[in-house]
């Protein structure tokens, strides 16, 4: 059990995000739909490499309906360059649920986003706080670090139970009157302030409170498993020419997935 008095730390945390958060559109004009295409492409994209995209996807598809309506091959050439196709495709799929299930209306119950394809616990937390100010916390591996050096969690952060102790600890901290704030000031002091190397925490404004601090652990923590060392897989590709022409694919796997190989 977690037993550090968590005191003023919500207060401390929205009054540092006030102070410096980051000038993101998606944080100007607040809708479910903005937010939630703001977190699936930046799932596996750092957000200053993402400003480009999210621009070009919300020109392309300015709403739920345009999504829908798409060919996949439009929604493929405007989210190339991000790599992980599987994103895109999930996103026109949930598209297209919500004109079918919700008359073209971004549900905002936690179940009904959780129902979406693409959109797991985070991603629902993210837009049910932020769009619609429920109090679901998010977990994302900025919150994780806070929260496990505050609060010293010496324990493997992708172990359930560790998650438990996590969103028990967040559940707690959230501001109910302000949930969306909450989540992204948690986020974005993961993000800004308590980095995973050299934090700055000689200026942390929640030194104080901080346990992992005091006990010069912060370095240390938060406690991951060894990464596994992954498997290199070669391929070899060749063009075959027939009277100086070849002929392209563009390929539907997992592997491969929207890259274009050559074939007689």
């Amino acid at each position: 059990m977690v037993t550090k008095p968590i005191n003023n730390i919500t207060t401390l945390l929205l009054r540092w995000y006030k102070d410096n958060k980051r000038n993101l559109p998606w944080r100007k004009n607040i809708t479910p739909y903005n937010i939630w295409v703001s977190e699936i492409i930046l799932q596996q994209t750092r957000v200053m490499q993402g400003l480009g995209y999210y621009y070009r996807f919300l020109e392309a598809f300015p709403a739920i309906d345009v999504l829908a309506s798409t060919t996949e091959d439009k929604l493929l050439r405007i989210w190339q360059g991000l790599g992980y196709y599987s994103r895109a495709r999930n996103m026109h799929k949930a598209a297209n649920q919500i004109m079918q299930k919700h008359g073209g209306i971004f549900p905002s119950a936690y179940k009904d986003l959780l129902s979406l394809p693409g959109v797991g616990p985070y991603t629902a937390a993210a837009i049910a706080s932020i769009a619609y100010q429920l109090p679901y916390p998010v977990l994302d591996g900025n919150v994780f670090r806070v929260v496990a050096r505050l609060f010293a969690i010496e324990k493997d952060i992708t172990l359930p139970a560790t998650r438990k102790i996590t969103e028990d600890i967040m559940c707690h901290l959230i501001d109910k009157s302000n949930p969306g704030d909450f989540n992204q000031a948690a986020m974005e002091f993961g993000a800004l302030q308590c980095t995973p190397v050299n934090p700055a925490c000689t200026q942390c404004i929640l030194k104080d409170k901080c346990l992992a601090y005091h006990k010069g652990l912060v370095q240390s923590l938060p406690i991951k498993p060894a990464k596994r060392l992954s498997k290199r897989r070669y391929s070899i590709f060749y063009p075959l020419h027939n009277n100086n022409k070849v002929a392209i694919e563009k390929e539907r796997g997992k592997t491969y997935g929207n890259l274009c190989t050559s074939f007689l």
